[in-house]
């Protein structure tokens, strides 16, 4: 167990500046994420300044919560949880980083393997092992919010990577049109207020990346998820919480 804590202490962070300085390299680079962006346009191409705009906030997130992860602040449960998380959050750091050499030697395909790894493997982490949210402990909090939002952006990633590679130019299908919506409307009404924030902010970053009646679709999906998102986890639980109320009130009510 001492181990395996001291390895991911040393791993985490590694795949932080591994993945960060890819990152420096493909913006820097000639030619650089853009121009491959520009290059394979595709039905699921984003806005790529978008990509940006969630690139920075996250950073700062993951660089709290790997401070957490190396002082090893937190009770047992807490640092559990942090250390498994570790595991998928290097392996995801590792791909991305690697994503981007192939990236930017427009090996679409070759890349698309790196962008599935990652994808796959945050969504059943955050599917099938994160322990609930308690938004009561900061170490539970953060590694939520980095989890989901590594998933969250991974979708989009998936989506763009995967309509770049195989179907570039190629305008979307009305199947493919309906299955978006269904896809996301679905996942929306699985989704807390964190990855579901993400799965809408990814449908606002395809909408603009993209023009005519497909760009005002996505924008609607878009519109479509936060109301679902909204109503699962705003007002849903509100009325669970008077109903729990009611319930406790006429419980007491035959008692003397």
């Amino acid at each position: 167990m001492g181990n395996s804590q001291s390895t991911v202490r040393i791993l985490a962070p590694l795949s932080f500046a591994y993945d960060f300085a890819a990152q420096q390299y493909g913006m820097f680079s000639s030619p650089n994420m853009l121009d491959i962006h520009d290059k394979n346009l595709a039905a699921f191409s984003p806005q790529p300044f978008f990509i940006a705009g969630f690139f920075f906030p996250q950073q700062i997130f993951q660089l709290v919560w790997l401070y957490k992860l190396w002082k090893r602040q937190g009770n047992v449960q807490e640092l559990e949880m942090m250390d498994k998380f570790a595991w998928v959050y290097s392996l995801g750091n590792f791909c991305i980083g690697t994503w981007m050499f192939f990236w930017n030697a427009n090996d679409l395909k070759t890349s698309n393997f790196f962008v599935v790894v990652n994808t796959v493997a945050q969504l059943l982490y955050i599917t099938t092992v994160l322990p609930p949210l308690d938004t009561r402990s900061t170490p539970n909090f953060l590694t939520h919010i980095v989890a989901k939002t590594f998933a969250g952006i991974g979708v989009l990633d998936f989506l763009h990577n995967t309509s770049a590679a195989y179907y570039k130019n190629v305008p979307p299908s009305q199947l493919v049109q309906i299955a978006t919506g269904v896809g996301f409307a679905a996942a929306a009404g699985a989704s807390d207020w964190i990855f579901g924030g993400c799965l809408v902010y990814d449908l606002v970053a395809l909408s603009m990346g993209q023009q005519g009646g497909w760009s005002r679709l996505l924008g609607g999906y878009a519109a479509m998820a936060a109301g679902v998102v909204g109503l699962r986890n705003w007002f849903y639980p509100r009325k669970l919480q008077k109903e729990s109320a009611y319930e406790r009130v006429a419980g007491d009510e035959g008692q003397m």
